[in-house]
């Protein structure tokens, strides 16, 4: 199934021609809700096959397809409305220093837009996932490629999505699909290629950017690379209910069998009776959770290397050991280390690097001075998150300060809840600083569309030359700022 060079470049080519089935947003809209419709009609086989190529299991790929189907119609709402276009009217002003001429301003999509499936998620962030929805809804054709993980899937999916895209008389070409590394490397060179959006490692992710950015003209490339998803517990916390932050973290850790992209992998818990209540409770939770298959077996053989280099690291504990649980298996565990190790550069770096799959760190800290300091080392994250006890909730104390450390270092702070879980919502960010993200935009919400887009201003323009969106009688209703009222 790997494709040839000759293969991407077809698939490629045949996206660039299709761009102009995609400029009307009506028919765009009306292809994602056919899309979500067909998904569900063959949820069925499409939950078989991503079960048997991923073993994730009947009722997480059901809630996954789900979700995925929301997120297709949520981007049909959203072309519906047409805000996303940023439309922008200023008529002249000879009054203005200096004086302002007519000019108008909207969001025309990029073109062909590259898309990297996921390993952890075969629906979510795969061939009609997000970064998909998103590319369409902003009238860009896809190509995907195809995770090696669900090769068959994959395939299912783009037949769905080619049937919904053809009940509108779109053109196959709006989707394409390509297999293999190599295809991988073709993708993000070719010069019809305008934009690529990315999920997974950090070396994979980083390799492709800097494939982007070498290219002859550059393209924008939006990837998710690594995060570590910190979480820093304080000590009135951990003393006012200790035993339900340890049993809720357990819950986070193993979700999924730890492959979530926010997976909590570095605590900092305080080193006293309170800490140890909170250790003792993530333990026996912990302890009680049946080993699972992680996605592939390289995936495995990286984690139980992983976390044996860091069990053997100095002054590191597991009180419940994470590893090998059978011959395709990996059993849930945790570490923990005095946070004093990890306040400056050393071996102990190792612990502050994602580890994929159910195993967290927890650094015990013996003042708020550790905090700070290994707050101050950490990378970009995803996510961020504080527990704090009713009383710094409240304003008390510094739990403000603590959510001020927390927001340079991720794309979501969160206060007293988990990471894992990432709602489809307007408001949502599923972002951060590197090496999270290689840029400033979400993947998830509805402002991922913008990733696809970009500004152009008409000056001086007669109104018959106009494109519709700007034009003053505003011809579509669109929302629109009109000489710098807001206008719905």
């Amino acid at each position: 199934m790997e494709a040839t060079a000759q293969e991407v470049d077809a698939a490629v080519r045949a996206a660039h021609d299709a761009r102009g089935a995609l400029t009307d947003r009506t028919v765009r809209a009306a292809f994602l809700r056919t899309a979500a419709d067909e998904l569900e009609a063959a949820r069925d086989q499409l939950v078989e096959a991503a079960d048997a190529e991923t073993a994730l299991g009947p009722v997480r790929l059901t809630g996954e397809l789900a979700r995925t189907c929301y997120q297709l119609r949520a981007f049909a709402g959203i072309v519906d409305e047409g805000a996303f276009l940023d439309v922008v009217v200023n008529h002249p002003d000879d009054t203005a220093t200096p004086p302002i001429p007519d000019l108008r301003r909207y969001k025309l999509p990029l073109g062909v837009v590259a898309v990297y499936s996921a390993s952890n998620f075969p629906f979510a962030f795969s061939v009609a996932g997000g970064d998909t929805a998103s590319a369409l809804a902003a009238g860009c054709p896809v190509v995907v490629k195809a995770h090696p993980d669900h090769p068959g899937l994959s395939e299912l999916v783009a037949k769905v999505l080619r049937r919904a895209a053809a009940r509108h008389d779109l053109p196959e070409g709006v989707l394409g699909l390509v297999h293999g590394f190599e295809a991988g490397i073709e993708l993000i060179k070719h010069p019809q290629v305008a934009a690529a959006g990315f999920t997974g490692s950090i070396r994979g992710g980083r390799a492709l950017f800097d494939a982007a950015a070498a290219r002859p003209v550059p393209i924008p490339f939006h990837g998710e690379l690594g995060s570590l998803n910190p979480v820093v517990v304080t000590e009135a916390a951990a003393a006012e209910r200790g035993e339900a932050i340890g049993a809720g973290l357990a819950g986070s850790m193993t979700l999924g069998v730890g492959q979530f992209c926010v997976k909590p992998g570095l605590v900092l818990a305080p080193a006293g009776a309170a800490g140890d209540t909170l250790v003792k409770s993530l333990t026996d939770a912990v302890s009680n959770t049946d080993a699972g298959v992680l996605l592939d077996h390289r995936m495995r053989d990286n984690f139980v290397a992983g976390v044996a280099e860091r069990a053997g690291l100095p002054d590191v504990e597991s009180p419940v050991t994470p590893g090998a649980g059978g011959e395709h298996t990996v059993s849930a565990g945790f570490l923990t280390v005095p946070a004093s190790r990890l306040a400056q550069a050393g071996e102990h770096d190792l612990l502050l690097e994602e580890c994929f799959g159910p195993v967290t760190v927890v650094a015990r800290y013996a003042d708020e001075a550790e905090v700070r300091d290994v707050l101050s080392r950490l990378p970009g994250n995803l996510t961020a998150t504080v527990q704090l006890s009713d009383g710094e909730a409240a304003g008390e104390g510094r739990g403000a300060e603590l959510v001020r450390d927390l927001t340079p270092l991720a794309g979501r702070v969160l206060v007293n809840g988990w990471p894992t879980g990432v709602a489809v919502a307007a408001a949502q960010h599923h972002g951060g600083p590197y090496p999270a993200t290689t840029s400033t935009s979400t993947s998830v919400g509805g402002t991922a569309i913008e990733r696809w887009m970009r500004p152009v201003a008409y000056q001086a323009v007669p109104e018959a030359l106009l494109p519709a969106e700007l034009q003053d009688d505003n011809p579509l209703g669109l929302p629109r700022r009109f000489n710098g009222r807001l206008e719905r």
